[in-house]
């Protein structure tokens, strides 16, 4: 279920930056970050659990990060 709201979220980004790329920026640094206070929360966990706990939040900001860049490189791209 929360991946598919991962994807979900990508998807929305990479829309919303494609057709308003400066309005994008700010929903994205907002998922960005509430997935930021899962991987630090998960990272507090002890040795090898903590990164283990912490690697689907780090993984899913990543993705976050380049689907919105990936509709705004897609937008600049356009001839119109």
């Amino acid at each position: 279920m929360i991946i598919a709201g991962v994807i979900g979220v990508c998807v929305i980004l990479a829309v919303l930056a494609f057709f308003i790329p400066r309005l994008s920026r700010h929903p994205e640094r907002g998922t960005q970050r509430t997935l930021g206070a899962g991987a630090r929360a998960g990272g507090k966990a002890p040795g090898v659990l903590g990164r283990l706990f912490s690697k689907p939040f780090n993984s899913s900001s990543r993705a976050v990060g380049r689907s919105g860049s990936a509709g705004r490189r897609t937008r600049r791209r356009m001839p119109f």
